[in-house]
């Protein structure tokens, strides 16, 4: 299963997904933070956020190391989100295993929320946004979308464009200086 699931997302392209929606008309999310409480996008605006669907277990999970790099690189300025999900069978079995492991392994201090449906099921509300407005669903585990300073979609990439790649870095950049 896992294995066809996989063959399905080298079969998609991994293009960047973009579109421009009227600011005015962009939500704002809450998530569960992996530590209590909760984060709000709306309080990251004036900032892009770069919100990423992470699992421990997948081969992908190296890309932590690159995330916790774009986090330091762009603090203050900017936001990196981990969003831990299941959806694809690669993540560890509970909250605490998850920040464990990556605390361990990659020294990570981003902000991380529980984890999450990002593409099956009841999908956290931010995917059903992404998929219902821009077409966007994560294909894999570690997909990004970078979402603007107003809170609008920008961009997404698939699991294979590292989190500290030029397309990314240069997105972003182009959003700070505007």
């Amino acid at each position: 299963m896992h294995a066809a699931i996989f063959a399905l997302f080298l079969a998609v392209p991994t293009a960047a997904f973009s579109a421009t929606v009227a600011v005015a008309d962009t939500p704002s999310f809450k998530f569960p933070s992996i530590d209590g409480g909760s984060y709000a996008t709306a309080d990251w605006r004036g900032k892009p956020v770069l919100v990423v669907n992470t699992a421990s277990l997948c081969g992908f999970a190296g890309q932590y190391e690159n995330l916790q790099t774009l986090s330091d690189r762009y603090a203050g300025r900017a936001v990196v989100l981990a969003v831990p999900s299941d959806d694809f069978a690669q993540e560890l079995a509970s909250e605490a295993e998850v920040k464990e492991f990556c605390e361990v392994n990659f020294d990570l201090n981003l902000p991380m929320t529980t984890i999450q449906n990002v593409a099956q099921g009841e999908v956290h509300p931010f995917y059903a946004w992404a998929r219902d407005v821009h077409g966007f669903t994560p294909g894999w585990n570690f997909n990004k979308v970078l979402i603007g300073p107003e809170g609008e979609f920008v961009k997404a990439w698939g699991s294979t464009t590292k989190p500290d790649a030029r397309p990314i870095t240069s997105a972003i950049d182009s959003l700070l200086t505007q």
